[in-house]
């Protein structure tokens, strides 16, 4: 028999009347193999001629079912072939069209190329809109009396027929990346929803109204299929965030908010708390951190901090999208409402401060727009009848001591009148200006304002603005003795506050981004090369100590000779860096007894009694000086520190004197601290009013510091979250260890934990312990520690549920927070003064280029069987193709390599042909990127992983959801969704 074309062999079979199976063996023979039905358009050609008349042809509809059942033609040909009939008022043709499609609706698959799954998803979408169509038919037909019965009927059945084929999760998954594929085709399906919703309208009939809505809600929840995320509502502590607000309070008051605010929220959305909790629970480290905050300076910047700096980082947080339903401000009040519940603290810290606390927060958050007024009185009035029963907080002693946050809102417009102040022109009334400054210099205003300060970002113009001033002194025209002790004033003060601002606040506040090519300030310059900070090692041989020798000649023989210092003609730059070196000329004639003690006592009361700049300087070098010399040889220099910390109660003193001498002596204290210690000497610095130097010499002796480690964390772990204590002794520890050594020991301790909800609360403080520095504590978890927990069969055990488990979710909390606050290039300067420790430089841990098998990739092959295919060179590319190369992101960028290099690993042992916990670790590693990705998050660490795994990890059970499949495959890109398409079909 010839081959004939399709239209004439179906016509034939009919004539003919042949049997399903029989027109099945027939066709075969009439068109030879190579051409596929799906090519030849079977299904339509079969349903064009079945519905020439009012009614169905059967016979024709059985060769049709045949085909499908015996998989001649693909779903999706059948479906694109019945979404292109659109005669609706075929009651019958209608009806058998949704028999046709209930054979495979709710079961739809294809095993095939992606290119076909995509094809898949385009007919279920033409599909959805024939249906929608043909429901809106119906549903308009009802409203005409004569037919209404036999309309409401039909339009149940394609009602059912819909809830049928969006009641599957997957068939959803297909849509949703359909949608993506083809906007123009969803924009036609929101067309006939619109329609479908205006005919539905005028139906009396509950039960049909209420089962179409459902449909219709279901359709519109595809694009948003993704971005449902419940939250925690069983918890009400959450350490993490606590945690973090305390390390910003204690160590950053000077970093900017954006960071903390990104930071916060990430937080947020990983542990998925509801807003007012969390609102609640950064209220609840303030009042901590004010109770348990060290005397002096601390209490200052804590105080600073809770009452200018949180309130502006809330603002910021209102900006953040919300959900739906809420309102920020609403949520604000609401963990007031839960703060004002917690009696004992407040209470406790009203005492501490002397005030009432909430009030003072209260108003500062209504001002800032963050409370209604209402909601403010309300509050107020709750906490002010609350206080009647507490134990009275003013007592006798308290009555004229002016409370903190007071003074510190007080000093925040003060701040910004300074800084106006001193941009006037300088040599116009430098009497004056140095007014103002003296009274800045009054009590403890100082650090009030610096506190002030920082906690609004004003810090680093304050710096700058003294520095400019700084320089001002080194003009020096024909001036008289009263010209002569302001200028020496001016430079004195602005001296001194730059060194206290830079002990306290970290010296890059005072370091200028990059001054334009003219000469660094001399105060920098002073303090990169001669100033003593912790950590810091210096040379007192260096040049910078040894200016022009008739520079020093002439300042020992004024030292040593005049009955005062003088003034008039100094250029007192010049002075301080030539001190040192006549220092040392000094001690040398003393210790060679040319000099005397008596003539030394001299000479320090001339350096120390006019200008307390030069003390300052002087004991820089000597500090310096004292680490070169053996015990023996440390007396005379550790005498003469002593001589220059003692202020000098003369008649002759410049203006201002003992305020300057309270900040000289604080810095003499903080400069000779680290010596001290070392040299294990003590020198009485007269206590004068400021505080001792806080959270100073942590470690106890003679403790090895692993087990200071282990003990401290043991303690926050029993406490259930960290103190400010604690964090600075992280810190140190964290400095002496290296980066290596304090991750590796704190996963180990994870690992020790076997209680679930332990190890779920170390998580939570490791994470807020690694913000310490997060981005090289990221690079050393997933570069190194990961690698050879997952590569080693001998510790594969520790991986164990929940120790396990918790280890995956922090690394990718590590890494998600890691990746976003790097992508903005946010180091706060805490962790830029670091020293940058790479353990192993990442470029040799794992190569560019992909012809050299990187060291992972050797580590991995050593226990597989198919150790050749893994490293062999020319390992194609199409394993490890990922996301993240389409995008083109740079892998010269650690953590990207690390990244991408964690991710191949991963996918390597989803491939191998051995399972262990390690299989299970990547498995939980997978499910938390899962849950914590928001929808839409384009470019997030999910971008690294190979394409390839998706279809591995469809495998595992716990994996095999297409929602799952969505959440991990980049969308955007078209390869993308063909791979997305190509796992969900097969599901």
């Amino acid at each position: 028999m010839k081959v004939v074309n399709l239209k004439q062999a179906i016509l034939q079979a009919w004539k003919e009347r042949w049997s399903d199976y029989q027109w099945a063996i027939n066709m075969k023979r009439f068109f030879p193999r190579g051409a596929t039905w799906d090519i030849l358009n079977l299904a339509e050609a079969l349903l064009e001629q079945a519905m020439i008349g009012p009614s169905p042809n059967p016979l024709i509809l059985s060769y049709l079912k045949y085909a499908i059942s015996s998989q001649m033609v693909s779903y999706s040909t059948v479906l694109t072939a019945i979404s292109k009939f659109d005669d609706f008022s075929r009651d019958l043709c209608v009806q058998s069209l949704l028999e046709i499609m209930d054979m495979f609706c709710d079961r739809l698959s294809c095993h095939g190329k992606a290119e076909e799954c995509i094809g898949l998803c385009r007919a279920l979408m033409s599909a959805l809109n024939w249906l929608l169509r043909c429901a809106a038919f119906y549903a308009e037909k009802v409203k005409d009396t004569l037919e209404q019965a036999a309309a409401e009927s039909q339009l149940k059945m394609c009602l059912e027929r819909l809830g049928k084929m969006l009641g599957s999760t997957k068939n959803r998954a297909l849509i949703h990346i359909a949608k993506l594929e083809e906007t123009s085709s969803w924009s036609a399906v929101e067309q006939s929803l619109v329609k479908l919703g205006e005919n539905l309208n005028s139906l009396s009939n509950s039960p049909l109204r209420s089962r179409a809505d459902d449909c219709i809600s279901l359709i519109k929840s595809i694009p948003t299929m993704l971005s449902v995320h419940s939250e925690q509502l069983n918890k009400t502590g959450f350490p993490t965030v606590h945690a973090v607000v305390l390390l910003e309070g204690t160590m950053n008051l000077t970093g900017e908010t954006q960071p903390l605010v990104e930071q916060l929220m990430m937080v947020k959305r990983m542990q998925r708390i509801p807003s007012p909790l969390f609102v609640l629970e950064i209220w609840k480290a303030c009042f901590v951190g004010l109770i348990e905050s060290p005397e002096g300076t601390e209490e200052l910047k804590w105080t600073a901090f809770t009452f200018l700096k949180i309130p502006q980082v809330l603002v910021k947080l209102k900006k953040y999208p919300q959900g739906e339903k809420q309102d920020f401000t609403e949520d604000v009040n609401c963990a007031f409402e839960f703060l004002l519940k917690l009696t004992p603290l407040l209470d406790k810290a009203d005492q501490r401060c002397n005030c009432n606390c909430m009030d003072l927060l209260l108003q500062e958050c209504s001002k800032q727009g963050l409370l209604s007024e209402a909601n403010m009185n309300n509050l107020i009035d709750k906490r002010a009848a609350d206080r009647q029963h507490a134990p009275h907080l003013k007592s006798a002693e308290n009555a004229n001591i002016q409370p903190n946050p007071g003074l510190i809102l007080r000093a925040e417009p003060t701040v910004t009148n300074i800084l106006k102040t001193m941009d006037a022109d300088h040599s116009k009334s430098p009497e004056g200006l140095l007014g103002v400054l003296g009274h800045m210099l009054s009590g403890k205003s100082l650090d009030l304002l610096l506190a002030a300060a920082a906690a609004t970002g004003k810090l680093k113009s304050f710096a700058r603005k003294f520095i400019k001033l700084n320089e001002f002194t080194k003009q020096i025209n024909g001036e008289g003795s009263k010209g002569a002790s302001v200028r020496a004033l001016l430079f004195d003060i602005s001296f001194l506050m730059l060194c206290h601002v830079a002990q306290t606040y970290g010296s890059e506040v005072i370091l200028s981004e990059s001054s334009p090519a003219g000469e660094v300030p001399f105060f920098e310059t002073w303090m990169l090369t001669c100033m003593p900070e912790e950590g810091k090692i210096l040379n007192p041989d260096h040049p910078c100590f040894r200016p022009d020798s008739t520079k020093v000649e002439s300042l020992v023989a004024l030292l040593n000779n005049s009955s005062e210092m003088k003034l008039v003609q100094m250029k007192w730059h010049e002075v301080c860096l030539s001190i040192s070196a006549a220092i040392l000329e000094i001690l040398n004639a003393w210790e060679n007894s040319v000099l005397t003690f008596e003539s030394i006592q001299k000479i320090t009361d001339n350096i120390k009694g006019k200008v307390c700049s030069m003390a300052v300087c002087a004991v820089a070098w000597l500090v310096a000086h004292v680490r070169m010399l053996g015990l023996d040889e440390r007396e005379k220099s550790l005498q003469m520190i002593r001589q220059l910390a003692t202020p000098l109660y003369g008649e002759n003193t410049l203006q201002f004197y003992n305020e300057r001498v309270v900040i000289m002596t604080s810095i003499l204290e903080h400069m000779c601290a680290d010596v001290l210690q070392q040299t294990a000497t003590q020198i009485k610095f007269p206590s004068m009013g400021m505080d001792t130097i806080p959270y100073w010499n942590l470690l106890p002796p003679k403790k090895p510091i692993k087990e200071v480690l282990t003990s401290v964390f043991t303690k926050v772990l029993e406490k259930g979250w960290v103190d400010s204590h604690s964090i600075h002794i992280f810190d140190t520890l964290l400095h002496m260890g290296g980066v290596y050594w304090f991750c590796n020991n704190l996963v180990k301790e994870l690992l020790k934990e076997t209680r679930k909800e332990h190890t779920l609360r170390a998580v939570e403080l490791l994470y807020a312990i690694f913000c310490l520095d997060m981005q090289q504590l990221t690079l050393t978890l997933l570069g190194h520690i990961l690698p050879n927990l997952l590569t080693d069969s001998s510790k594969w055990h520790t991986l164990m549920d929940p120790p396990g488990k918790a280890l995956a979710k922090l690394s990718v909390w590590c890494a998600l927070s890691s990746y976003s606050s790097h992508n903005k290039g946010q180091a706060s300067a805490r962790q830029k003064k670091r020293h940058r420790e790479d353990i192993e430089d990442y470029i040799s841990l794992f190569p560019l280029d992909d012809t050299q098998p990187s060291k992972l990739m050797r580590l991995l092959s050593s226990n597989e069987e198919d150790a050749n295919i893994l490293s062999s060179p020319n390992r194609s590319m199409s394993t490890s193709l990922s996301a993240s190369q389409l995008h083109a992101v740079s892998m010269r960028d650690p953590l990207n390599r690390v990244l991408a290099n964690l991710f191949l690993l991963i996918s390597s042992i989803l491939g191998a042909k051995t399972a262990g916990t390690h299989t299970q670790f990547v498995q939980w590693f997978m499910e938390e990127c899962v849950d914590c990705l928001e929808q839409g998050s384009r470019g997030s660490i999910l971008q690294f992983m190979p394409f390839t795994m998706v279809s591995e990890l469809v495998k595992v059970s716990t994996m095999s959801s297409p929602k799952i499949v969505l959440a991990i495959t980049d969308l955007s890109l078209p390869l993308g969704r063909r791979v997305a398409a190509k796992a969900i079909a097969a599901l």
